[in-house]
C-alpha cells in the first residue's frame, strides 16, 4: 500500500485529536457516546467524504469508526476534552464474557502507584487493556511490562470489562486485587521481575 500523502496525514492525526479529545474546544456537537455528524467533521477538518473513508479505513489500531452519516473514535476520550460519558460509551461497546486474564502494559517507572490504587484511566474515560499478550490493540507501544489481570474480580470491583468495536478492552477501573500475574518484557523489568512481583503482592 503506498504511503499516505502528507498533507492527508497531517489531517488524521487532527481527525484523531477532534474525536478523542477536541470536541469542546473545536465546537463539535458530539452525543455521549462519542458519535458526531459527518458534515461537522469534514468541515472542521478539511477533509472530503473519500478522504474520510480513506483515513477511517487506514487508521492505526482501527480507533475510527464510520456509520452513515456519523463518525467517531471507538475508545481513547478526554473527558475533559469532550462531552461523552461511561455510561453512554459501555452501552454502546460489547460486555467482555472472556475468563482468562487480559492485560495492560505499562512502564517500571508507574508501578509503585499502581501497586497502591490500582489501574485508573487517568485523562481517559477507561483503563485499556489487550485480550492477550502479543495483541496489537489496547497496550502502548514499548512498555516495559505488562500486568495479568483477572476479568472476573474487575466485575466483582463493580468494573466490568467491555470490548470495543476495535478490539481493545476497557474497564473504569483495575483494583489490585485483580492482578494475577506480571510478566516483565524489557530487560530491566526481567532483571527486576521478583522484585516487581512482590511490590504487586504477587510474590517473587
Amino acid at each position: 500500500m503506498p504511503p499516505m500523502p502528507r498533507d492527508l496525514v497531517r489531517k488524521s492525526k487532527h481527525l484523531s485529536w477532534l474525536l478523542r479529545h477536541g470536541a469542546r474546544e473545536s465546537g463539535l456537537p458530539m452525543d455521549a457516546a462519542g458519535w458526531c455528524a459527518v458534515d461537522d467533521v469534514l468541515q472542521r477538518t478539511g477533509l472530503a467524504r473519500a478522504e474520510l473513508e480513506e483515513v477511517v479505513r487506514t487508521n492505526t489500531k482501527g480507533r475510527l469508526e464510520l456509520a452513515g452519516d456519523r463518525v467517531r473514535a471507538c475508545q481513547g476520550h478526554s473527558p475533559e476534552g469532550t462531552p461523552v460519558t461511561v455510561e453512554a460509551l459501555e452501552a454502546s461497546w460489547t460486555p467482555w464474557t472472556g475468563v482468562a486474564p487480559v492485560f495492560h502494559g505499562t512502564h517500571r517507572h508507574a508501578l509503585e502507584a499502581i501497586a497502591r490504587d490500582g489501574l485508573k484511566p487517568l485523562a481517559r474515560t477507561h483503563v485499556h487493556l489487550a485480550p492477550s499478550l502479543d495483541s496489537d490493540v489496547g497496550k502502548r507501544s514499548g512498555v516495559g511490562l505488562a500486568i495479568a489481570v483477572d476479568p472476573a474480580r474487575c466485575a466483582a470491583a463493580g468494573a466490568p470489562i467491555h470490548e470495543a468495536p476495535n478490539g481493545v478492552l476497557l474497564a473504569r477501573h483495575v483494583p489490585v486485587s485483580a492482578f494475577v500475574a506480571l510478566h516483565p518484557i524489557s530487560q530491566r523489568a526481567q532483571r527486576d521481575a521478583d522484585h516487581l512481583r512482590r511490590l504487586l503482592g504477587l510474590g517473587g
